[in-house]
């Protein structure tokens, strides 16, 4: 079985970015285990001298370094991706580096229609960065424009050629992180 760690890329109490993974962590449960993970008590960023990460930090790498891959779930704040994300990151870049030729999908979940498009490209940039350097699939974005409207109350995406989307998506990053292991 393929083990993942999704990461909620914002701090908020109610995140459809949360429900988006809880989705896919019960749908494609057959496919792969993902343990869910949020950014909530994470310190922020503050470049230590000694370069060592804080313990909560360094405990979410060692089971990022342990894991096949990792999935991002952003959303977009002000057309980039939530400061709690960023400071996360950067503490991965200064301290531990456990994206480092690591699979990563980038999934995020919006309330406006144009999804998350600006923060996704963002994140691509970041994972881009020498000290990340995370193992991303060219030409796969999942956009979920309103998102407010997109799940049933027991967390079931309502749009089936979204939920199909999604589904080919995974099945690529499967694939991906077979091929990268």
């Amino acid at each position: 079985m393929i083990n993942l760690i999704g990461i909620v890329g914002t701090g908020a109490v109610e995140s459809t970015n949360r429900k988006l993974l809880q989705y896919m962590k019960r749908n494609f449960s057959t496919q792969a285990t993902i343990e869910i993970y949020e950014l909530t008590n994470l310190p922020f960023f503050d470049k230590p001298v000694s370069q060592t990460a804080p313990e909560i930090i360094a405990r979410l790498s060692q089971k990022i370094v342990e894991a096949d891959g990792v999935i991002i779930s952003t959303p977009e704040y002000d057309h980039t991706i939530p400061a709690a994300l960023a400071s996360l990151l950067e503490w991965f870049a200064y301290t531990t580096q456990p994206l480092r030729d690591k699979p990563v999908m980038i999934t995020g979940a919006s309330y406006g229609v144009l999804g998350t498009s600006r923060a996704q490209s963002h994140l691509r940039q970041i994972l881009n960065a020498p000290e990340l350097s995370g193992l991303l699939m060219p030409g796969r974005e999942y956009l979920l424009g309103g998102s407010l409207q997109a799940f049933t109350a027991a967390g079931e995406l309502t749009d089936v050629a979204k939920k199909e989307e999604l589904d080919r998506y995974f099945g690529d990053f499967m694939q991906f992180v077979a091929k990268n292991r």
